[in-house]
């Protein structure tokens, strides 16, 4: 893939002119959230920054992330791979009515997501700190269809029925248990403003000589009701706690979180529910200001048997990120690249995230 050749590049050249760092800093995991349209909407805790700020600082964090998703049943894939001799096409009514007419439950969901967060910051004591997250988002059909599709052939991998379907268009099919709903050729909506976060850290706790833990609590308040793809019109809550260990130029962190998810009706109902997470990540100080990250992401579904039978919806979802951090006096600029893996039509294909903070 080109993007990611791009980056390993990058790194490498990096590596050649980097002198041997002497004090490492560590900036902690990348930032990444979930960004799966399956679940999207629910509370999701970020992974905190291991830098610290002076109490009584601000410090501002912007992040943007887009992803690609490519998702359907067993069935619709059969059927798009029979289309793909007859060429690329748009979906219309004659698709969809034989979607509809597959046996058992069916879904696709074909579109990509770009967002966008702010996120202020404020040190309240050596320890405690508090923040606030106003975040955007856009949908539309995307611009990486055909780059995911040459990386698949490059690999060898099936079409998934790709090859049938226009490319970067939206396609939004529902058929489950609770719900038939369809959205050919665009999103119900082109994108708004998503339910703010605020949240309270309190970090410091020593755990033996090398470990530090911190503890989180996060509130998404849906402040506007129930907005499609935007608000599940329903607060989450959400605990959040994160182990970090640091030697001299590299450190391992662990992040466990559970959400309690009030649930939400559009598209497919779900209930409400707790929802937990695992994230665990290295960090490796390349130089005095570049390191590099590498995390896995483990979460449940939102779906159970209420809502489909479909095993990949009920799966759990697991992304892999790999990207890099570079600190340039007061600013810190993240990049990083999301690859799903095990359960391929749960979560994007691909997604990459560009982050810039600025910490006094």
């Amino acid at each position: 893939m080109n993007v990611g050749r791009a980056v390993l590049k990058l790194i490498a050249l990096m590596t050649v002119a980097a002198a041997p760092a002497t004090s490492a800093d560590f900036y902690g995991l990348l930032r990444a959230r979930d960004l799966s349209p399956f679940g999207f909407l629910r509370l999701d805790m970020r992974p905190p920054h291991a830098v610290a700020i002076e109490p009584g600082s601000w410090a501002l964090e912007t992040g943007f992330a887009s992803q690609n998703t490519w998702a359907m049943s067993p069935e619709v894939e059969r059927y798009l791979i029979g289309l793909e001799p007859g060429g690329r096409r748009p979906l219309g009514e004659a698709e969809l009515g034989a979607i509809r007419d597959l046996p058992g439950e069916n879904y696709l969901v074909d579109l990509a997501m770009a967002v966008a967060d702010v996120t202020l910051h404020y040190k309240f004591s050596p320890h405690l700190s508090g923040y606030l997250i106003a975040s955007a988002v856009s949908y539309d059909g995307g611009f990486l269809d055909g780059t995911v599709e040459r990386f698949h052939r490059a690999l060898g991998l099936s079409t998934f029925g790709r090859p049938a379907v226009e490319r970067n268009s939206v396609n939004l099919i529902y058929d489950l248990k609770s719900t038939s709903f369809a959205s050919l050729g665009r999103a119900p909506t082109s994108g708004g403003l998503l339910d703010p976060t605020i949240g309270l850290r309190y970090s410091g706790i020593q755990l033996g000589r090398a470990w530090n833990l911190s503890v989180e609590a996060a509130i998404k308040l849906a402040i506007a009701g129930e907005r499609p793809l935007l608000s599940t019109g329903r607060s989450d809550y959400g605990l959040q706690t994160t182990a970090q260990w640091r030697g001299a130029r590299q450190a391992f962190y662990a992040n466990a979180s559970a959400v309690y998810y009030s649930g939400g009706d559009f598209l497919v109902q779900q209930d409400p529910q707790i929802v937990p997470t695992l994230i665990v990540g290295y960090e490796y100080a390349l130089t005095a200001n570049t390191n590099l990250n590498i995390q896995g992401y483990a979460s449940t579904s939102v779906y159970s048997r209420r809502q489909t039978d479909l095993e990949e919806l009920l799966g759990n979802k697991y992304l892999v990120t790999a990207g890099f951090r570079h600190r340039h006096d007061n600013v810190l600029i993240s990049f990083g690249i999301t690859e799903n893996v095990q359960n391929m039509n749960n979560t994007p294909d691909i997604g990459f995230q560009l982050g810039v903070a600025w910490l006094p």
